[in-house]
């Protein structure tokens, strides 16, 4: 991965954790009271237009920070990360997630599950004190998969932030590096009971018109982490038999890329990419059908970055995070 790469999305998330303004806020009132400053109700992450992008942002820069340890940059991202991973604050969002569960389920709390375990793997004194402080919040967003799970009797299959399956990715990837068993033992019984006996997924349907995450990519990005080769391929047959075996998807391009909705379909093309390279790495080495889907992964990953070049804050508050997101998936499948 080049430094400039990575300094080029981090900048994203630098430009936008501590810009207040504008901001879309998804606040449940739970009593009489006036209307508050986004910063006032999540003294954290409050930047970046929405709570989740903010939280992504974090870790992005956190990424950042590690992967450029030693440099001028890195030193950028620390003082950023400082400013908001402190005990006291942190508490606020803590009370604000423990007494409103259904806030930021599951894709917000997914990411900060995300950036909990991209501090994990850091090992410097400022890092670990921001690991202290983030933990709370940390254990009630975990709490909160595993009361959650169990009651929901079905997956939530759309293409935007209420999807099950990518919120379930990002904890269990949180769960794996921080050794969360019971975590772990849920999502893999749960994303059995979801998705083990689906069929013929209808990708002709896909992509709807705001979605930036595939509904049948999704679950087989999930899939993949829990079927060993051989169960993942006779799965894979089921849910989409003709991928890679003829058909592939064209990437997708929003029509108006200052549409906040609209400008999903750039995020749709990074995560399909990281989604296909996810199922052709699921597959057994000698599948016929991993060549075609690591290419067709290439053709949407290409389409995706070189649309951060024509982005408005509507796609660079969030774009750069999935963009990082895409470059670790590509080093961990290479």
């Amino acid at each position: 991965m080049h430094q400039d790469d990575i300094q080029r999305f981090a900048r994203l998330a630098l430009e936008g954790v501590h810009r207040p303004y504008p901001y879309q806020v998804a606040h449940a009132f739970l009593e009489e009271g006036p209307l508050e400053s986004p910063r006032s109700i999540t003294p954290v992450f409050y930047g970046c237009y929405d709570w989740h992008s903010a939280v992504h942002g974090h870790w992005l820069i956190a990424r950042a920070r590690r992967l450029l340890s030693g440099t001028d940059f890195a030193e950028e991202c620390s003082e950023a990360l400082d400013l908001g991973l402190q005990a006291e604050p942190l508490s606020v969002e803590y009370s604000y997630l423990k007494t409103r569960p259904g806030f930021e389920r599951p894709y917000g709390r997914g990411w900060l599950l995300a950036l909990a375990g991209e501090l994990d793997q850091h090992e410097d004194d400022a890092a670990r004190s921001w690991r202290k402080a983030l933990r709370p919040v940390e254990e009630v967003v975990a709490d909160s998969f595993i009361d959650w799970l169990p009651k929901l009797g079905q997956p939530v299959r759309s293409g935007t932030h209420n999807q099950t399956a990518l919120g379930m990715c990002l904890a269990w990837d949180w769960a794996k590096q921080v050794r969360h068993q019971d975590l772990l033992d849920l999502l893999t019984e749960r994303a059995k009971t979801y998705f083990a006996e689906d069929h013929d997924y209808p990708l002709h349907l896909e992509p709807s018109g705001e979605d930036f995450v595939s509904a049948s990519f999704g679950a087989s990005s999930m899939m993949s982490r829990i079927f060993a080769p051989d169960q993942f391929a006779a799965w894979f047959d089921r849910v989409m038999p003709t991928l890679g075996r003829g058909l592939l998807l064209q990437p997708a391009t929003p029509l108006d890329r200052r549409d906040g909705r609209l400008v999903h379909l750039d995020g749709l093309n990074l995560s399909r990419a990281w989604m296909l390279l996810d199922i052709a790495a699921a597959l057994p080495a000698d599948d016929l059908r991993c060549d075609a889907l690591r290419e067709n992964a290439r053709v949407h990953a290409e389409a995706g970055l070189a649309a951060l070049d024509e982005q408005t804050y509507a796609g660079t508050h969030w774009l750069g995070t999935f963009a990082m997101y895409l470059i670790d998936r590509q080093q961990l499948h290479a």
